[in-house]
């Protein structure tokens, strides 16, 4: 096996089984992929019917666009491909394109005009970088529904699915899982305050772009992949023979 698919294998094995353990996953629902070609016909993907805590490097399938088995021992979810399939073909730039159900950010898309509000440090990262669907149209059984779902997207790399879930792109598994990661502690905590049943402290809008261009400055390769690493330390520590 070429050595760039077997640590692609890896990152992807990585952040399905990390996601997992802080409770981003649903039954053997939902799916994590990673383009491998440069025009994102050819991705690594979870395999249907596998738990993400069981998985390993070995059990990731490698299939093309139209869901052909390409290199694997396990069969793909259909929705996984109607899903990813468009977004990696559309968006060069999105090598990692992850689908959760999380809870909190979920959450969001169930109410009206449910959206992540820059009231709090953390959801200043995503200022201006969510685009919101408030359509649904059942399961992504068909090409229509994922199409639908990538176009909903237009030039912004993470989507709030209305009565469904979310989808976080990036140019790498570590920048995707960063903001995987965040997204769902900065609804989270937006969730949490509304409890109080007071007005949420609004920042001003200067303070709030000048904050988000901060974060994303400090927020570079180097800090998100140390991040990735640490989540691999801590899976080596943990759950050993994950990267079999």
């Amino acid at each position: 096996m070429r050595n760039d698919l077997r640590e692609a294998r890896e990152d992807l094995a990585a952040a399905l089984i990390y996601a997992d353990k802080l409770g981003f996953s649903e039954g053997i629902c939902n799916h994590f992929s990673l383009a491998v070609s440069d025009d994102g016909n050819e991705f690594l993907v979870n395999p249907q019917g596998l738990h993400w805590s069981e998985l390993t490097a070995s059990d990731i399938i490698l299939c093309r666009r139209d869901g052909r088995v390409l290199d694997g021992k396990h069969p793909v979810e259909a929705t996984a491909y109607f899903i990813h399939a468009p977004i990696h073909a559309g968006r060069p730039e999105a090598k990692a394109v992850l689908h959760t159900h999380m809870p909190y950010a979920t959450s969001l898309t169930l109410v009206d005009e449910g959206r992540l509000e820059m009231v709090e440090q953390g959801a200043l990262r995503f200022h201006d970088r969510i685009a919101y669907d408030d359509g649904y149209g059942g399961l992504a059984l068909d090409h229509q529904e994922g199409d639908r779902i990538a176009e909903s997207m237009a030039d912004k790399p993470i989507a709030f699915l209305g009565h469904h879930g979310v989808v976080v792109t990036a140019e790498t598994m570590a920048k995707a899982f960063d903001d995987l990661y965040y997204l769902e502690r900065a609804a989270q905590v937006q969730t949490l305050a509304k409890m109080h049943g007071k007005p949420m402290r609004k920042i001003p809008q200067q303070v709030v772009e000048q904050t988000a261009r901060q974060i994303s400055e400090e927020s570079d390769m180097t800090q998100v992949q140390s991040h990735f690493d640490a989540i691999k330390r801590m899976l080596d520590r943990d759950n050993p023979g994950w990267r079999e």
